[in-house]
C-alpha cells in the first residue's frame, strides 16, 4: 500500500506567502522523483501559521532513500528559514474508499 508522509509547518510570523513561494518553487524536488504519487499543500482552517505539507511514496524504503537524497536536502533547507516548529509523521495507508465525488469531474 501507499507509505504517506505528513509534515506539520508552523511558520514564523509574516512568513506565509513567502513560505508557499517556495514551496511551489521546490516541488519538483519531491514530484520529480520516480517513487513519489504525489503532494499537497494544506493551509490549516484553525491557525493562519499553519500549513501541512502531504506525499504519498510507493513504498518506505524509496521514501528513505529520497529522505536523504541531495535533492530533498536542499528543498528542505530552503523551506526552513520559515519555519519555527511543526511536526514529521509517516504512516502506510491500510484502506482506501473513493467518495461519491472521486470520480466526479471538479
Amino acid at each position: 500500500m501507499t507509505f504517506r508522509v505528513t509534515l506539520r509547518m508552523e511558520l514564523k510570523p509574516g512568513a506565509e506567502h513567502a513560505f508557499v513561494e517556495e514551496w511551489h518553487r521546490g516541488t519538483d524536488a519531491v514530484t520529480g522523483h520516480p517513487a513519489n504519487l504525489g503532494q499537497w499543500l494544506c493551509k490549516d482552517a484553525g491557525a493562519d501559521d499553519v500549513y501541512w505539507i502531504i506525499s504519498d511514496w510507493l513504498d518506505e524504503p524509496r521514501f528513505r532513500a529520497f529522505e536523504n537524497s541531495p535533492a530533498h536536502l536542499e528543498h528542505r533547507a530552503r523551506l526552513h528559514p520559515y519555519r519555527s516548529g511543526g511536526s514529521f509523521h509517516t504512516m502506510e495507508v491500510t484502506a482506501h474508499i473513493p467518495g461519491q465525488a472521486a470520480g466526479a469531474d471538479a
